[in-house]
């Protein structure tokens, strides 16, 4: 048994209470206590009221001659609308492995948007008795990240048609004038980001007096094609009357009218940036090469160009330290970044990881989340944040569960809101044996990278012991490393202790280094190929304008970067309704667009939107308040 002094013993009942009826029913310890445990002194953290606190990247200056501990990702089968419980699994094992098991660990978590939380889907603080608390906090506000991100985007793209504006009514001459004023003395100087854009156009002078009437137009005129804009507004709200939208209607704006329209905040690009920066300087530099669209020449206009590079990044500063919180059973959690898996790379942050990986020591774990099935978050783990982040996992957890597994057997449509269909609530064998193939896919791609896979069935009321021997018979058939039936959701970190010793024996056995699927010296379409083919496809088929992007970005020299496809969550093709493990299939890529302050090309598999929509009866409904206490009551 573990004798750290955060260690809180939970009194579980059953049947399972609501999720914030659980969270709510005990109280968090001073977040400092928890901070005390890994070994971080005040001057390592920033709180945020008493139960939440920013850890300060110096932490990693300091320990940078540490040894790291085991590192490990949890991806699930391909998931039904209401989630398989990475989030549940993810929490458990570390409750497990910290509370039970007396292990050195943390937690690391993406913070969750607020459309799914009052919308379809509910909060990502885990379930149960395996959940991050304060929950109510943690799937609000929090610290103000995502708000950060939302502010700083929209600055941008409110520069982008405000230089638009200003370019189209004045001369070059007094364009520059105004962007290079003379002060007091009548001196004029480029701001630092000014010198960026002069560096990028071969310009080496750095009095404004001495630019030609050439350079001068070089400078000041990016001369952005409106057509080719990339960039769009954002905001943490399932909306979809703002998918499309139309700008510049005002009288003042002299009829400069164009469509744009609106994606969700952790859609935008500086999530994605924030989540795969390694560093404050790394990440003022990904923030000012973002690419916002194309000049009328063709060439990439980026925030640096637009001057805007650097304020963006002081609206960043605070939201580039991960928030530490806790678990219900007092182990540490490091809640950072929350890009979707579907339309983003679906990882928390690699600085994050990297500060919990040195916290726990040699011996320790770190267990992080990949968002909706391994196709798409474990992937996009491996190719995109493991190269970035030079980290490599010594084991990937794939949850299952009984009701997933019936629906890729062949079972009736799970739907969000509607009551399960009783194939799912008694026993059928061969409907979960026929849904195995499935999993075994998931488990082969995953293997492939040269990690130990071990199989977390998520066990519910219903499920019965044959059905779970079904499960664990497939997955050690496609060669996982262990199965094992965990009940965390119930009983905290006691039910996933057997997890927690496959997870340590699958580390300790990891003798493999890690593989990717791709290089990146290949061309795009080839690495888009590399993808599809782990989904099942024979091919992949481009639409003009897909083809039009891909040579455009290789002509502009972004060819070396990693995809993230942006594919619907919920089949391993483009088609949601299709299960189990589809083959043969042409994958559609209908558009292709461009990262680059993040760090990878994205295509758009099929219909994907990045504006999710609320469905007629949204999470809100249940969601209030207790004016007498003031404890938040319905989120789930």
């Amino acid at each position: 048994m573990s004798s750290s002094t955060t260690i809180r013993r939970l009194s579980v009942v059953s049947p399972v209470p609501a999720d914030i009826d659980i969270a709510n029913s005990v109280e968090p310890l001073p977040i400092s206590r928890i901070a005390e445990e890994l070994n971080l002194g005040s001057q390592h953290y920033d709180l945020y009221g008493k139960y939440k606190a920013k850890v300060l990247l110096s932490v990693l200056d300091e320990l940078q001659g540490s040894d790291d501990g085991y590192y490990v990702v949890v991806g699930g089968i391909t998931p039904t609308p209401l989630g398989e419980g990475k989030s549940t699994t993810t929490v458990g094992l570390c409750q497990a492995l910290g509370a039970f098991l007396d292990k050195k660990v943390a937690t690391c978590l993406r913070q969750p948007s607020q459309g799914p939380t009052f919308g379809i889907k509910g909060g990502a603080a885990g379930g149960g008795y395996s959940q991050v608390i304060p929950m109510d906090e943690f799937n609000l506000h929090l610290t103000g990240d995502i708000h950060a991100i939302t502010a700083a985007n929209n600055l941008l793209a409110a520069a982008i048609d405000t230089r638009i504006f200003h370019e189209a009514s004045q001369s070059d001459k007094a364009l520059f004038n105004r962007l290079c004023p003379p002060n007091k003395e009548g001196k004029r100087t480029f701001a630092d980001v000014m010198l960026r854009r002069l560096k990028k156009l071969g310009i080496s002078k750095t009095n404004p007096d001495e630019l030609t009437h050439e350079e001068i137009k070089r400078f000041a005129r990016l001369d952005i094609d409106p057509d080719s804009i990339t960039w769009r507004r954002v905001m943490d709200v399932n909306d979809r009357f703002l998918r499309k939208i139309t700008v510049g209607q005002g009288p003042e704006e002299k009829g400069m009218i164009r469509e744009t329209g609106f994606d969700i905040s952790v859609a935008s690009e500086i999530m994605a940036v924030l989540a795969l920066t390694t560093s404050l300087a790394d990440m003022r530099e990904r923030l000012g090469r973002m690419v916002i669209g194309n000049s009328k020449d063709g060439e990439p206009i980026t925030a640096d160009d637009l001057g805007v590079g650097g304020a963006l990044t002081v609206l960043m500063k605070d939201a580039i330290n991960p928030t530490l919180m806790q678990t219900l059973e007092g182990t540490p959690v490091f809640v950072h970044a929350g890009p979707f898996a579907n339309i983003a790379h679906g990882n928390s942050s690699i600085v994050a990881d990297k500060i919990a990986l040195k916290l726990v020591g040699k011996g320790g774990f770190v267990v992080t989340e990949a968002g909706f099935g391994a196709d798409i978050g474990t992937e996009k783990f491996m190719n995109i944040k493991c190269r970035y982040s030079g980290l490599v996992p010594q084991c990937a957890i794939i949850v299952a569960t009984i009701r997933a597994l019936k629906m890729h057997g062949g079972g009736p449509d799970v739907v969000a809101g509607k009551p399960l269909d009783k194939a799912y609530t008694s026993e059928n064998v061969a409907l979960v044996e026929a849904g195995c193939i499935n999993l075994a896919r998931h488990i082969s791609n995953t293997r492939d990278y040269g990690v130990n896979v071990v199989v977390a069935i998520n066990k519910f009321a219903t499920d019965t012991d044959a059905e779970m021997n079904a499960v664990k018979t497939a997955a050690l058939a496609a060669r996982a490393f262990d199965a094992v039936v965990c009940t965390h959701h119930a009983h905290g970190g006691k039910g996933a202790v057997d997890l927690g010793i496959a997870v340590q024996r699958a580390c300790e056995n990891q003798t493999k280094t890690l593989k990717f699927l791709y290089p990146l010296d290949i061309s795009i379409k080839e690495k888009i190929e590399a993808i599809a083919k782990s989904y099942g496809a024979s091919g992949v088929e481009y639409s003009e304008q897909a083809d039009k992007q891909i040579e455009m970005y290789t002509k502009q020299g972004f060819s070396g970067l990693p995809i993230c496809m942006a594919k619907t969550q919920y089949s391993f093709s483009h088609i949601a309704s299709q299960k189990g493990a589809p083959v043969g299939f042409v994958l559609p890529v209908r558009d292709v667009r461009a990262s680059i302050g993040s760090g990878f090309i994205y295509p758009l598999v099929g219909t994907m939107s990045t504006m999710p929509g609320l469905p007629t009866r949204p999470c809100f409904f249940d969601i209030d308040i207790d004016i007498t206490t003031g404890k938040v009551m319905g989120l789930s």
